[in-house]
């Protein structure tokens, strides 16, 4: 592969937020958003986002459906030391291998549990499960560790733990060629522009045109947002749209209207 076919692979990727608190609201994802941060900053294109309950067939399937599609799965939660800690489960028998106590982990619970002068109970050593075959994702904040079978990261759902997993991570992936922006500030609502706007997007294909209307209290305005892989494509785009509100200028359309119109 050459050099400029390699900067412009795209590599994408899924997550799944698995615990019963996030969708009863108890809990309030937060490894959603730092994820998608951290993936888009190694041009790393986060296509979807699943939560499902501890429920091992929901797991599986979910697991199954998303590691078939995108070539990165980042998994949070559910693998911790109590009963509804299934995830090392429910991602063995979506692989189809035996759930093991893994050696290497259970020498790192049980020499860290000794330090704390603790008793490694069984159910802390559920935390040394994993498939069979698995590979370590190191955990510098708790121990515990998280896993990577095939295109699957396992990590944990505790918030701290996951953004340290996720930064022994990042490095090991296969990113993509990065996603450049160019803003074009628009003194135009988006009830003028959203027409004309959606002719811009169909006319540049290798672009993603975003548009964020903004209010600072007096005057309604939109800022404009051009994504693009390739330079040349992406200030085409951004040229069509400050084209079309300099035409919107010259048909003196209105605007800003007040906050009282």
């Amino acid at each position: 592969m050459s050099d400029h076919s390699a900067s412009s692979t795209i590599v994408t990727a899924a997550m799944l937020a698995i615990g019963d608190e996030l969708l009863s609201g108890r809990t309030k994802d937060k490894n959603i958003g730092h994820l998608a941060d951290m993936l888009t900053l190694s041009a790393i294109d986060l296509k979807e986002v699943r939560i499902v309950a501890d429920e091992e067939e929901a797991i599986v399937e979910a697991l199954n459906a998303l590691r078939a599609r995108y070539d990165y799965v980042f998994t949070s939660g559910g693998i911790g030391p109590t009963h509804d800690d299934i995830t090392a489960d429910s991602v063995s028998k979506a692989f189809g291998v035996e759930c093991i106590y893994d050696s290497e982990a259970m020498t790192l619970l049980g020499e860290m549990y000794k330090r704390r002068e603790m008793e490694f109970t069984p159910a802390r050593q559920r935390m040394a499960r994993m498939p069979e075959g698995a590979k370590h994702i190191a955990n510098p904040v708790s121990t515990a560790p998280g896993f990577i079978i095939g295109n699957v990261y396992v990590m944990a759902g505790v918030p701290q733990v996951f953004q340290a997993m996720v930064d022994n991570v990042l490095p090991t992936l296969r990113s993509g060629a990065k996603m450049l922006s160019r803003a074009v500030s628009c003194p135009y609502g988006e009830g003028d522009i959203g027409t004309l706007l959606a002719d811009i997007q169909k006319a540049h294909p290798e672009t993603s045109i975003g548009s964020y209307p903004r209010f600072d209290g007096k005057k309604f305005s939109t800022e404009i947002v051009v994504r693009g892989r390739d330079a040349e494509a992406m200030d085409a785009a951004a040229e069509a749209v400050s084209e079309m509100i300099a035409g919107l200028d010259r048909k003196g359309i209105s605007a800003n209207p007040t906050a009282d119109a």
